[in-house]
């Protein structure tokens, strides 16, 4: 529902730029949809330093389109404007840190502040899988010890749907929230890590991509990206337990994350080779264990080709007992 509100803000954008306050559904046709979304496709969203992507203003006219035919169902209105309507998606390639940038990231020592407080959100983000919006609101409210053994979960909910999510703190994310738990950013804001707007921060991440070596178009998103490929899925986490913890609210979203690496790809082809290697090597017992039966038979039967009558009954009774 709250993605329909940010939608039906759009709309009210579009009319206004069209200088109507509303307009009736009788009014909505195929020369309104194209308006609207020419309109989004030159809209640049505040904060955001480009207009929306194709794949965004999609998502913004599939949400519209469920309204409109709902009302078309419901018989409020004479023709469906979406009937000639086509649209999909461009398929996207979501870009992550693999396992060797992210350790030089984490491990790189930044000598300006800002720059190290927008790695540590980043890299918080990479073992967490938390939004950049949900990381700025996370508070001491949202740490509780989750089991007998002391260790620390966080619970949130994420704003984007909505969606409760608990999320038990690995090593390396608790490292981040001890660094800041008495320091004066965090003191002052409240906050359980520093406070930063999120354009500011994917500035600040081009720097660091640039001082670290990273040749990827770093960005905040690419935290959940990461998160969800290299440390989660790549670690043998079951897809149902990734979609749980990134707050998906169906398992298809997740599945964009479940790309297969050179390392996972090395990793599974070993795995195979080991039994073929196994197969073959108890195949080749075999044929020797046969090879040796054959050749002890055709011995035998050389040996009682020239043994006596009375030889032969005597290796029969030792045959026997």
């Amino acid at each position: 529902m709250r993605n329909f509100k940010v939608t039906e803000g759009y709309i009210d954008r579009f009319l206004k730029k069209k200088r109507l306050m509303d307009i009736s559904l009788s009014g909505l046709n195929f020369e309104f949809l194209c308006d609207f979304e020419n309109f989004l496709n030159a809209y640049y969203p505040k904060g955001h330093p480009k207009a929306m992507s194709h794949n965004t203003v999609t998502k913004h006219v599939q949400r519209f389109r469920k309204i409109v035919t709902l009302a078309y169902n419901l018989e409020w209105m004479k023709d469906d404007p979406f009937r000639r309507w086509k649209s999909s998606f461009d398929k996207v390639d979501r870009e992550f840190l693999s396992d060797n940038e992210l350790s030089k990231l984490a491990s790189h020592h930044f000598n300006i502040d800002s720059l190290d407080r927008v790695r540590d959100l980043f890299v918080f983000g990479c073992y967490t899988g938390i939004s950049f919006v949900d990381i700025k609101n996370l508070t001491n409210k949202n740490v509780w010890i989750g089991d007998d053994e002391g260790n620390k979960w966080i619970t949130t909910v994420r704003q984007k749907t909505n969606t409760k999510i608990k999320i038990p703190l690995l090593f390396r994310a608790e490292q981040i929230l001890n660094k800041y738990e008495r320091h004066p950013v965090t003191q002052v804001s409240g906050t359980l890590l520093p406070s930063i707007t999120n354009e500011k921060a994917n500035l600040y991440l081009k720097e660091i991509a640039t001082e670290v070596g990273i040749e990827k178009n770093l960005t905040f998103h690419m935290a959940r990206h990461t998160f969800a490929t290299t440390v989660a899925l790549s670690n043998g986490m079951p897809i149902e337990t990734v979609s749980k913890i990134l707050g998906h609210s169906k398992i298809t979203t997740t599945q964009i994350y479940a790309r297969v690496m050179d390392h996972k790809i090395k990793s599974d082809m070993d795995a195979v080779q080991k039994r073929l290697n196994e197969k073959a090597r108890q195949l080749e017992e075999e044929k020797e264990l046969i090879h040796l039966r054959e050749k002890i038979i055709a011995a035998e039967k050389i040996n009682y080709s020239l043994m006596t009558k009375e030889e032969l009954l005597k290796r029969l009774n030792v045959l026997n007992e």
